[in-house]
């Protein structure tokens, strides 16, 4: 499926047509990437039965020392069954700070921006596998990642996760959604 537009109007087509897909295949885990808790509650309304794990950005990301995530929003994700992980970005990490101090463009940063040809969605649903597979919230198996730009979600793929130290072995399976025009 492809959007018209990028962004948050996505959702819930994209949460929707996520979970029919990751039910067609038999993939019970999902991980889908939440600033402030919003998409990731509507996941969780969704996908009933699969594992959801919940990533958001690390503390600091918007703002010096502070969380991007309300604890109350982490909390009632947690409540409800979701694994929320708050992780620095797996394809920028450090290597952002370097390039704003030294510009220039470093590998990681060069995955990223290679990823963003597809959409930013798409560069953020292979992002948040990273951080969830590196926190070992994942089993391993394919699952649905998500993922979305600015805000909301409207990029889904199927994929086998990986770690950053094994980054190469990851595999998209398949795009179930994402904009046409980014």
């Amino acid at each position: 499926m492809y959007f018209d537009k990028p962004g948050k109007i996505n959702t819930d087509n994209t949460l929707n047509l996520a979970f029919e897909r990751g039910n067609a295949l038999g993939i019970k885990e999902v991980v889908v990437a939440s600033s402030k808790g919003e998409t990731a509650k509507k996941a969780l309304e969704i996908f009933e039965g699969f594992k959801v794990v919940v990533v958001t950005s690390h503390s600091g990301f918007l703002e010096p020392f502070k969380r991007v995530m309300p604890d109350s929003a982490k909390k009632h994700l947690e409540e409800r069954g979701a694994v929320v992980i708050s992780a620095t970005h797996a394809l920028s990490g450090v290597e952002r700070s370097i390039a704003k101090k030294f510009s220039g463009l470093y590998p990681t940063l060069l995955i990223a921006e290679t990823l963003r040809l597809f959409g930013q969605g798409v560069k953020v649903a292979v992002e948040v596998s990273i951080m969830a597979a590196d926190a070992g919230a994942l089993s391993g198996s394919d699952v649905i990642a998500i993922g979305g730009t600015s805000k909301g979600a409207d990029s889904a793929l199927v994929l086998t996760p990986a770690n950053q130290s094994d980054l190469f072995n990851m595999r998209i399976r398949e795009i179930i959604c994402k904009p046409r025009t980014f």
